[in-house]
């Protein structure tokens, strides 16, 4: 099979594709009126055929796709999960993604594997790790990457960076780029206590190469307070939105994503979320 041709990202609304909507974006494509951009987890597609590949070849025919991976574990003391970087390299060499993007965190031990995007300390020996790691895929795929700021609930004790500086300085090192998730700010913010708008406008919009929005759940804990919880199963918050276009007016526009990934909403749900974004990216952004 011959590699697809690379195609750009518009700096429209996408959203993240699930398998409950494939055969509605294949409707709305022969409609003349597909989504601008979608957004996969590569490590769905590992497999070399099968019904997968078959939907997600057929939707790459008429819209560009941004990958973001979960599982190279950048941030593991072993470093990159080599056999996840090969499978992502095939996976790149065969859909010609406009964007690949991987977390501020680190998944693997020795001997496991964790669900989840485990947290890392901002320190100058993380710093020096995650430069080294990301240069190392970046080497393999060819193409510089998007490193996504995490979710926080706990912060580390004598931290030798602020995020955004950490962010900073990581892109300025490795050649990468930042994907900025504002819902993932929200969440850190209200757990940790910290200023979300002030976050933001510390970034430095020419480094983001794509935005995420999102849902969150805010539960009761164990110690009579309260946590915000990055489950990306509800509507996007209006303090999210405020933010997106706080942040719009100042960077202009970007690839926005809006992330639904538990409790999947039907398409015309997802796309009237879409269709919010587009709005504030046609009234918010400003030329960059």
């Amino acid at each position: 099979m011959s590699p697809r041709p690379l195609r750009n990202l518009p700096q429209l609304a996408g959203f993240g594709l699930k398998p409950e909507h494939y055969a509605d974006v294949l409707a709305a494509a022969e409609r003349g009126a597909p989504p601008a951009w979608v957004e996969v987890h590569p490590q769905n597609y590992f497999g070399a055929g099968g019904p997968p590949h078959r939907w997600l070849a057929a939707i790459a025919d008429h819209v560009p796709l941004s990958f973001h991976s979960v599982g190279l574990s950048l941030g593991s003391v072993d470093g990159v999960d080599r056999d996840e970087l090969a499978a992502l390299a095939a996976l790149c060499e065969r859909y010609q993604p406009a964007m690949v993007s991987d977390h501020l965190s680190w998944s693997n031990a020795p001997d496991d594997k964790f669900p989840d995007l485990l947290p890392v300390p901002y320190s100058h020996a993380a710093l020096d790790h995650f430069v080294r790691e990301v240069g190392r895929v970046q080497d393999r795929l060819r193409r510089p990457i998007l490193i996504e700021n995490p979710s926080r609930y706990l912060a580390f004790a004598g931290d030798d960076w602020d995020e955004v500086d950490f962010l900073h300085e990581l892109c300025r090192r490795a050649g990468c780029g930042l994907l900025l998730d504002i819902n993932n700010v929200e969440v850190s913010a209200f757990n940790l206590g910290l200023d979300p708008a002030a976050w933001l406008g510390a970034v430095d919009p020419a480094l983001v190469g794509e935005v995420h929005v999102a849902g969150h759940s805010r539960k009761d804990d164990d110690m009579g307070g309260t946590i915000a919880i990055d489950d990306h199963g509800s509507p996007v918050h209006d303090s999210c939105w405020d933010l997106l276009a706080a942040f719009l007016r100042r960077a202009g526009s970007k690839p926005v994503l809006v992330e639904w990934d538990s409790d999947i909403p039907d398409y015309a749900t997802l796309m009237g979320e879409v269709a919010k974004a587009n709005a504030l990216l046609a009234s918010e952004s400003v030329d960059a």
